[in-house]
């Protein structure tokens, strides 16, 4: 069973989904005002962590020092920005905290009308002689802003004063801990309602919300940290359900569905048979970045299906894989498979089909299609689908002769794009895309993994994961099709297990991901090319396992 604060990190919530949590705490007798102290209590200690007392940490002045502890520069003086909600309730108690600990204080309310446990805060605040301010001007020599303005379920456009005032501290570029979300952001969507903070860090309470792991929101919300403010487990569960349908993908969870370790007796045919289709006389460098990641993800088979014209250069790049030359076109695409005698589609785990294909390899998809194989669709494997305009829950059609629903596990990998072409009827991905992904999904039977900053994937059962971590490092050509690869042989090796296809999919996004992390972290976002970023994904295993051993 996983610990509670495991389950905690992967559980994604809605506005209304936190609200109906938190009247199940309420009406189970936490007071108000003592939730809010020990959430405000916790706040202002993570504050002290990153930003120290400048008279107290005279030491942390080295460079050094800061690197070692992982703290930022200290400091002493502190704007509090103050909302007319509870989350405006939460800043006065993380204010008085601060003041007691020895910081300066400033306060910028703009509101006449509060709640009123945030009426009494702000009250006591003034007894305490705290500065208060309508204004957001005097707060402009404060060394770190705390924004408690609005908190989660905000609907509404920001309006004056307080959307001028955000303008203005997001122009003085300090740096801002915004409690819950930065204010302006759409709970859900993470969509910028007029304007927004754009935060350094953001303590996102109890549960993660929606909003922060959607791509609107990035720009606004730095770091993000969950403060667990020790949710009954019960109580989420009474509102989610045993299993969210929302979930981050966290590394404990992308780590135990990889097929480590393996059994001491096995061969290379139990450890997945992968077949990749994929690349053409002009894209040969999609087969070859396909393989690699194929070859990564640890199969014990590799064949790779290209035009007979690639045969020679993807022996010499991918040596351990079988590689099948195939009739080809007068354009250098792929004119037939042209499978190994005594082999056909079935004899394979698990089969990727797509990167460098062009669009000439049509009757090669639709051959694929048919397949009772596990298989994953990118790039001209997901332009010819649209082409061919049928959607995978509907019956296919081949020659004119109706075939059935296609029963095997699929995987669609599109970008925003491709995602258009496959789908016109539904909005905009980019407005909402775990609610795209979601409707994607149902549509086709398949699991859908959308492309973006925060990777989404999604099943016909509506079950969603998020990637929450990724770098602009992989915003290169051949990253894409590198995902392919891993993603088809991650399958491939479960072919024979029971997990869940989503589940697979979300870890290969998770590995990919941390790889190019990786990557970035060593050689600089702009280093990361798709052939180096293969080299970094046995180091993103290395690295993980050394650290979970004991």
């Amino acid at each position: 069973m996983q610990d509670r604060q495991e389950q905690i990190a992967q559980v994604v919530v809605t506005a209304q989904q936190m609200r109906d949590i938190e009247e199940r705490i309420f009406a189970a007798g936490m007071p108000v005002a003592a939730l809010m102290e020990k959430v405000a209590g916790l706040i202002a200690r993570r504050v002290q962590d990153i930003y120290p007392l400048c008279w107290r940490t005279q030491e942390l002045l080295s460079t050094e020092v800061l690197e070692l502890r992982g703290s930022s520069p200290p400091l002493s003086r502190i704007g509090i920005l103050v909302g007319p909600g509870h989350n405006g309730g939460d800043a006065l108690v993380v204010a008085r905290e601060l003041h007691f600990r020895g910081y300066e204080v400033l306060i910028y309310c703009p509101f006449s009308k509060l709640k009123e446990l945030t009426s009494q805060h702000l009250q006591y605040a003034k007894n305490l002689s705290l500065p208060c301010y309508d204004s957001i001007e005097p707060l402009q020599n404060c060394d770190l802003l705390i924004d408690g303005l609005f908190g989660f379920g905000l609907e509404r456009t920001l309006t004056e004063p307080v959307a001028t005032a955000i303008n203005q501290l997001n122009e003085w570029n300090k740096p801002i801990i915004s409690i819950d979300l930065p204010s302006g952001l759409q709970t859900d969507t993470g969509e910028v309602l007029g304007t927004a903070v754009r935060a350094t860090y953001t303590f996102c309470l109890g549960l993660w919300k929606l909003g922060l792991l959607q791509d609107h929101a990035l720009n606004y919300v730095g770091k993000a940290e969950l403060i667990d403010f020790d949710i009954p487990l019960a109580d989420i569960q009474a509102v989610l359900g045993d299993s969210p349908s929302i979930k981050r993908i966290t590394k404990t969870t992308a780590l135990s569905v990889l097929p480590l370790p393996r059994p001491p007796v096995t061969h290379k045919y139990k450890e997945g048979h992968l077949l990749l289709i994929c690349g053409s006389r002009r894209y040969s460098g999609g087969a070859i970045l396909t393989g690699l990641g194929g070859r990564a993800s640890g199969v014990g088979m590799l064949s790779i299906a290209v035009p007979e014209s690639l045969k020679a250069i993807m022996v010499a790049q991918l040596p351990e894989a079988l590689i099948i030359g195939c009739p080809e076109t007068e354009s250098g695409a792929i004119a037939q498979l042209q499978l190994p005698e005594n082999t056909d589609l079935s004899s394979f785990s698990a089969i990727a089909c797509g990167p460098g294909l062009t669009r000439d390899a049509s009757p090669i998809l639709q051959e694929v299609l048919y397949s009772t194989n596990p298989l994953v669709l990118d790039a001209d494997g997901l332009n010819i689908l649209a082409q061919i305009g049928t959607p995978l829950n509907s019956p296919l059609a081949k020659g004119g002769a109706k075939r059935g629903v296609r029963q095997a596990i699929t995987v669609l990998t599109p970008h925003t794009g491709e995602f258009k072409r496959l789908f016109p009827d539904i909005p905009d991905a980019n407005q909402d895309r775990v609610k795209a992904t979601r409707e994607a999904a149902a549509q086709s039977g398949a699991v859908v993994l959308l492309k973006g900053a925060r990777t989404v994937i999604a099943n016909s059962q509506g079950t969603v994961w998020i990637n929450p971590e990724s770098t602009p490092a992989l915003a290169r050509g051949g990253s894409g099709d590198v995902l392919t690869g891993l993603i088809g042989g991650l399958l491939a090796q479960a072919s024979s297990k029971k997990i869940a296809v989503e589940e697979i999919v979300a870890t290969a996004a998770w590995w990919h991901s941390q790889a190019a992390i990786l990557a970035a972290q060593e050689r600089t976002e702009l280093g990361v090319d798709a052939h180096t970023l293969t080299n970094y994904l046995s180091a993103v295993l290395v690295s993980s396992f050394t650290k979970l051993r004991p």
